[in-house]
C-alpha cells in the first residue's frame, strides 16, 4: 500500500558535480535565464541520481542488514542536504516572472513532500537524523514478538502474528497477539522524539512551520485549509461510517459477549480481525456477513485449486491493465522484482512499487500468498506501476502524482472494476445473478476494507499534525495517540497502555516516516474516478456493478490522466477525467446505496455512536 519513489524514500548517492555546487554563494540578481537553469539542471541531476539511489533503499528493504542500513542512512544523508539547498537556492527565484514549465517546477520543489523529513543544515544533525530513519524502519522490518514456552524462546513475526489476529476467536489469545506485535514500538519511542526535533527544525529552515504543515503544503491550499477539506470529506462519509461501526459492535456483541463489547462504547481494537483495526475485512466471512447461508464462491480456494503461484498472480492483474489498452510490463519486472518472502533472510514485506531508474525498471516488493487479499494488493501495486510508466517521459519533477492521494486510487480504482462478473471472466468463480442478499454480502465485504478504513486513514496523520506542531508533548505521544483512536475511529485499547508504549510505531508508515492522509483522499477518490471511468465505457446501471475491464475508451482516458503525472495542478487533472475540481465523497454514497438502507434497517433501536465520538 504504498508506492517507493527516489525522493520520497530520501534515498540518493553522492552527488558529484550537481546542483549542490551551485547553491553557493547566492548570485547577487537572478533572472528567468537563471530559474530556467536551475531547472534544467535539477531535473538532470536528480534523474542521474535515481538508478543508484534507488537500489541502497531496494537492497535495504529487501536485504535487512547492518550493512544495507547503514548504506541506506549514508545515501538519506546525502540526499537531505542536496534537497535542502536546492529548496534554499531556488528562493532566489521568488517574484520573478517565469514561464509556466519553471514556475511550476521551483513550486513543486518547495512545496513537496517528496523529502518526507528536510534534513537541518547542521552535518552532526542530519547525519543523526539519516541514521535514526534509517533505524527505525529497521526495527519495524525486524520486529517480533517474543516469549519463552517450555525453556525455549518462541518468536512471531508481523506475518504470523496477523495470521492469529485474523483467524482466532479466542478474545484472550487475540489480546496477547495484538499486544506483541505493539511491543516493537516501545524501543521506537525514543528515536522518534528526536526525529520530530530534527525533522521540524530542518523543515523550519526551508520555511516552514513544522514538518506537518509542509506535508500538506504540496495541495495548493493553505495546511489550515487542506485540514478543513479533510475534514469535510470525512464529513460526507461518517454517516456510512456510523451505521458500520453500530452493526459490527452488535455482531461483536453477540460473538465475544456484551460485558467485552459493550453498547455505546468504542469497540476492542483487537476484534476486527487486523493488527490495526484499519480493515475488517478478516471478520467479515464469520461475524459481519449479513446472510451467511448465502454463500458466494471462494476466490482463495479457486486460486489454490487453480495453481495460482505469485507469478500467475501477477500475470492476472497485470491482464486488467492490458485490457484497457495499457503495455505489458518489462521483462526487467519479472527478473527484479520480490515476490515472495526470502527463507535465508529479514525483509520488510511490507507490499510496495519501485521505481527504480525513472523510466521502465519498475518492480514490486510482496510477500505473495495464494489469497484474494494478496491478489487485491497486487492490483493495486500495479497501479502504483502504471503510473510510473505512463509518466516515464515527463521531466523528473513532474514523475508523480497529481497530488499522493492520486498514487494511492489508481491500482484502487481497478480493483472496483473487480465484481462478481469480472471474475467469472477471468474464471475465478462462476458467473451468477446476483440476488439482493447476495448483493449485500457483497456490499459489505467492500465496505469492511474500503469504508472502515476511512478514519484510521485520517487520524494518523491527525496525530502526527499535533506531534509536530507541539500540540502533542512527548510525554503525550500514547495517551494522545488513543484518544483520536477512541474520538475518530470509536476504538480502543484491548489491554492497558502507558506512555512506556509507543503504539503508532507498531504501523509501518511511522516509523517509515510516510505521509498517510493520501490513503484516506485516494479511498475517496477512488471512488470518484470509478464513476467517471464508467461513464467513458458507456456504462449504465447500478455503480457497485460496473466493471471497465476490456474498454479500450475507459484506459484511453484514464491514461491521459496518468501521463500527466504532476505537470498540471490536481484540480485540472481531477475536472480532465471526472468533471469537477474538487475532490467529492459523493460516489461512495451512490455506490454504497444499497448497504446504507439495510444497516439502518437492521440498526434500528440500537445504541448506535460512542462517547466522544467525532
Amino acid at each position: 500500500m504504498k508506492h517507493n519513489r527516489l525522493l520520497s524514500n530520501a534515498i540518493a548517492i553522492a552527488l558529484g558535480a550537481t546542483l549542490l555546487g551551485a547553491c553557493s554563494p547566492k548570485p547577487p540578481a537572478a533572472t528567468a535565464a537563471d530559474a530556467q537553469a536551475f531547472v534544467k539542471q535539477l531535473n538532470a541531476d536528480l534523474a542521474s541520481l535515481a538508478i543508484e539511489g534507488s537500489a541502497a533503499g531496494w537492497v535495504q528493504a529487501t536485504y535487512i542488514t547492518g550493512d544495507t542500513e547503514m548504506l541506506r542512512a549514508r545515501a538519506s544523508e546525502r540526499l537531505l542536504e542536496y534537497f535542502s539547498k536546492a529548496i534554499k537556492e531556488s528562493r532566489r527565484f521568488d517574484g520573478l516572472a517565469l514561464d509556466d514549465d519553471t514556475a511550476r517546477t521551483i513550486k513543486l520543489l518547495q512545496l513537496t513532500d517528496q523529502v518526507s523529513a528536510p534534513a537541518p543544515d547542521d552535518a552532526a544533525k542530519r547525519a543523526e537524523l539519516a541514521t535514526i530513519m534509517a533505524r527505525m524502519e529497521g526495527d519495524y522490518g525486524a520486529g517480533k514478538y517474543c516469549v519463552t514456552k517450555n525453556g525455549k524462546e518462541d518468536c512471531r513475526n508481523i506475518d504470523q502474528l496477523s495470521v492469529t489476529i485474523a483467524k482466532s476467536r479466542n478474545y484472550d489469545e487475540l489480546a496477547e497477539a495484538w499486544a506483541g506485535w505493539h511491543s516493537v514500538g516501545r524501543q521506537m519511542r525514543k528515536d522518534y522524539t528526536r526525529f520530530v526535533e530534527l525533522a521540524n527544525e530542518g523543515a523550519s529552515e526551508i520555511g516552514f512551520a513544522d514538518l506537518g504543515a509542509m506535508w500538506r503544503s504540496p495541495y495548493d491550499m493553505k495546511p489550515e485549509e487542506f485540514e478543513a477539506e479533510v475534514d469535510r470529506l470525512w464529513g460526507q462519509v461518517k454517516p456510512l461510517y456510523d451505521q458500520m461501526h453500530c452493526y459490527a459492535r452488535a455482531k461483536l456483541a453477540g460473538k465475544y459477549g456484551e460485558d467485552k463489547v459493550p453498547a455505546g462504547k468504542p469497540i476492542p481494537a483487537h476484534l476486527f480481525g487486523n493488527l490495526w483495526a484499519q480493515q475488517w475485512n478478516n471478520i467479515y466471512g464469520d461475524i459481519l456477513k449479513p446472510f451467511p447461508s448465502v454463500q458466494a464462491e471462494n476466490v482463495n480456494a479457486a486460486l489454490v485449486k487453480q495453481s495460482y503461484t505469485a507469478e500467475k498472480m501477477v500475470k492476472q492483474a497485470e491482464s486488467f491493465y492490458t485490457s484497457l489498452g495499457m503495455p505489458s510490463l518489462p521483462s526487467t519486472f519479472w527478473e527484479r522484482s520480490m515476490l515472495t518472502r526470502p527463507r535465508d533472510r529479514d525483509v520488510v514485506c511490507h507490499a510496495s512499487a519501485w521505481h527504480m531508474d525513472m523510466k521502465e525498471d519498475v518492480r514490486i516488493k510482496q510477500c505473495i500468498t495464494p489469497t484474494e487479499e494478496d491478489l487485491g494488493t497486487i492490483y493495486h501495486e500495479l497501479g502504483h506501476v502504471y503510473y510510473y510508466l505512463a509518466y516515464k517521459d515527463q521531466p523528473f519533477m513532474y514523475e508523480n502524482g497529481a497530488h499522493d492521494g492520486f498514487h494511492e486510487a489508481i491500482g484502487d480504482t481497478v480493483l472496483l472494476s473487480m465484481t462478481p462478473g469480472y471474475l467469472a471472466k477471468v474464471g475465478l468463480v462462476k458467473q451468477a445473478q446476483p440476488s439482493r442478499e447476495a448483493v449485500l454480502n457483497e456490499q459489505m465485504k467492500i465496505a469492511a476494507d474500503k469504508i472502515a478504513f476511512l478514519p484510521f486513514g485520517k487520524l494518523i496523520d491527525q496525530w502526527r499534525w499535533g506531534v509536530f506542531s507541539g500540540a502533542i508533548k512527548p510525554e503525550d505521544y500514547n495517551k494522545a495517540w488513543w484518544n483520536l483512536r477512541e474520538k475518530v475511529q470509536g476504538v480502543s485499547a484491548p489491554v492497558e497502555r502507558t506512555e512506556a508504549d509507543f503504539d503508532p510505531g507498531a504501523k509501518f508508515h511511522v516509523p517509515g516516516n510516510t505521509p498517510y492522509t493520501r490513503y484516506f483522499l485516494s479511498f475517496v477518490i477512488q471512488f470518484q474516478f470509478h464513476r467517471a471511468l464508467c461513464e467513458a465505457a458507456g456504462y449504465k446501471g447500478p455503480l457497485h456493478e460496473c466493471s471497465v475491464f476490456g474498454s479500450k475508451e475507459a484506459g484511453q482516458k484514464f491514461q491521459a490522466m496518468l501521463a500527466a503525472g504532476s505537470s498540471r495542478p490536481w484540480a485540472e487533472t481531477l475536472e480532465k477525467l471526472t468533471g469537477t475540481r474538487q475532490m467529492d465523497a459523493s460516489a461512495i454514497i451512490e455506490y454504497f446505496g444499497p448497504l446504507m438502507g439495510y444497516l439502518k434497517e437492521t440498526n434500528a433501536g440500537q445504541k448506535c455512536g460512542w462517547d466522544g465520538e467525532a
